[in-house]
């Protein structure tokens, strides 16, 4: 049977699963026809939590007397967007000017395509490496992040599982193949404040408490002064606000209530707990400082809510790891890459509980936008790099 070696064809196969979080779309069943002959166990849990729609994931092993290696990331997809915007359609891998085009093509079913090339290479080459080798594949990383990767560590980890090092195929170079890896992430925690006030006709100010001068007044707390000037590994933390609405339709009416949504990236200066404690001390402070208005004495009247769980800062010091990876890409692509933690979160942040964890991918420059598309030739090189990772990696074992 034919063994998968060609990335092109491999993408170009998962391109036209039409994907889009939550659904399978056919992904994982075509992942599962490329693994298989090359003696990968498989198992694809669906993992279901209230509130939010079922997963399908696959779990590809195959063993070896030896260290354990991870490969992981995710089928999903973020939807297309204007449909009729794009040049070529979206899940048709069609190649123009030497790029293949789709949703999916760097973010992440290219870093995939070229994995499953590498080791299928590998195998016909060598026979495969001497240890494990692991696909932990998601299809909810564009979505909630609930029923993907957290469940699929968890089911794995019981059942026995250990690994002795991840690589996340992501798109972690900003303009050509071998220009960063990532070794870590900053934090990421997001957050609502809400500021109750009370409703009034605009012109009789006095009768009311308008929300929005407390919010103001909190919010610009949030921002200066600044938290840090970032560390040796992390760039500053930085605060944003995401969203600021009242829910007003009246131009005459002071509105009962005002919220701001934010998110904030913190470095290794912080923790959760102690970035949550210096936000609610910031706006503990503010609201008893600032008033809704001149002549008034109570404190602004707010609530904070925290969304979801917060993505703690991590950053991975496994030598064996980087330094394997990193002289992979120089032997291909003739240059060192740069070690960064820069960027938003991905699912490394979950798998770095279990073990070291790298990322290294395509060119992300068009991941999430129309006409997103890769060059065909980076697919080949980024084949060379990982199929030489895995055999450096294995030998160093």
């Amino acid at each position: 049977m034919m063994l998968p070696t060609d990335p092109a064809e491999n993408l170009a196969a998962l391109i036209r699963c039409a994907s889009v979080t939550p659904d399978e779309g056919g992904a994982l069943a075509t992942l599962e026809t490329m693994l298989k002959p090359m003696g990968f166990d498989i198992e694809r849990p669906v993992f279901s939590e209230d509130g939010t729609p079922d997963v399908e994931n696959l779990y590809a092993r195959r063993s070896g007397n030896g260290p354990h290696l991870m490969f992981a990331g995710h089928t999903d997809v973020v939807p297309v967007g204007d449909e009729a915007a794009w040049t070529h359609p979206p899940f048709a891998a069609e190649i123009a000017h030497g790029e293949m085009y789709g949703r999916g093509a760097v973010d992440m079913k290219g870093g995939i395509a070229c994995f499953i090339a590498a080791l299928a290479r590998h195998v016909a080459e060598s026979g495969g490496p001497r240890g494990s080798v692991s696909l932990l594949i998601t299809g909810d990383e564009e979505g909630p992040s609930i029923n993907g990767t957290v469940k699929l560590l968890e089911w794995a980890a019981a059942k026995g599982e250990k690994w002795d090092a991840s690589l996340v195929g992501e798109p972690t170079n900003p303009n050509a193949l071998g220009d960063m890896i990532k070794i870590g992430r900053r934090g990421s925690m997001s957050g609502v404040i809400t500021v109750n006030g009370r409703q009034g006709h605009a012109a009789y100010p006095h009768l009311a408490d308008n929300p929005v001068r407390g919010l103001m007044t909190l919010v610009d707390a949030l921002l200066y002064p600044v938290f840090d000037k970032g560390t040796k590994d992390f760039q500053p933390t930085n605060l944003e606000v995401t969203s600021v609405d009242v829910g007003n339709p009246a131009t005459n009416v002071i509105p009962a209530k005002a919220t701001a949504a934010f998110n904030i990236r913190f470095n290794d200066t912080w923790t959760a707990e102690t970035i949550q404690a210096e936000i609610h001390n910031r706006l503990d402070v503010a609201s008893r400082r600032r008033k809704y208005r001149a002549g008034r004495k109570e404190a602004i009247d707010f609530d904070l809510l925290w969304r979801d769980r917060p993505s703690h800062v991590f950053l991975t010091r496994d030598d064996r790891l980087i330094e394997t990876l990193s002289g992979s890409v120089k032997a291909v692509v003739g240059k060192s890459p740069t070690l960064s933690t820069s960027g938003g979160t991905s699912d490394a942040r979950f798998i770095k509980d279990y073990c070291p964890v790298v990322e290294f991918g395509l060119v992300g420059q068009t991941m999430h936008m129309v006409d997103e598309r890769v060059a065909v030739a980076d697919l080949e090189t980024l084949t060379q790099i990982y199929q030489r990772f895995i055999a450096d990696w294995f030998e160093r074992g």
